[in-house]
């Protein structure tokens, strides 16, 4: 019985391998987030276990919330081979659209067992100028 092989017509290599490489090994990853709102506010989950809260930095801006941070790698087998390797570090950064304006003054963001809970008051006034939100471990 022979083992399956990926079929390239490009010799010697696949040029589209090295770009599965970059996003299953690289070092800038995306993470999903979630969101939602009620009458009263926006709130954005994002799950980042393993992720120190002080690496996370919170912006408003322009009427868009912006997170981003660092995730280091804590562990390394140096003399294995791995068999495969899906944990994510490096660093990330997302941009989301917010639908309404929020009172910078009342944001709250909170870490609690590797999610990210972000709850954004909504206002009626523009944001005039970047809002940075610390993060705060539970």
């Amino acid at each position: 019985m022979s083992s399956l092989m990926r079929w390239s017509p490009f010799f010697p290599s696949d040029p589209f391998e090295d770009f599965d490489e970059l996003f299953t090994h690289g070092s800038h990853f995306l993470p999903a987030v979630d969101m939602y709102q009620t009458q009263d506010a926006i709130t954005v989950e994002i799950p980042l276990a393993g992720i120190d809260p002080e690496k996370v930095e919170i912006f408003i801006e322009d009427g868009m919330l912006r997170i981003q941070g660092t995730s280091s790698q804590k562990t390394e087998v140096e003399d294995q081979e791995y068999l495969r390797r899906e944990i994510r570090h490096g660093s990330f950064s997302r941009s989301i659209p917010l639908p309404t304006s929020v009172r910078e003054d009342e944001i709250r963001a909170v870490s609690e067992n590797g999610m990210l809970k972000i709850n954004l008051p909504k206002q009626g006034k523009e944001t005039k100028k970047p809002v940075k939100i610390t993060v705060k471990p539970n």
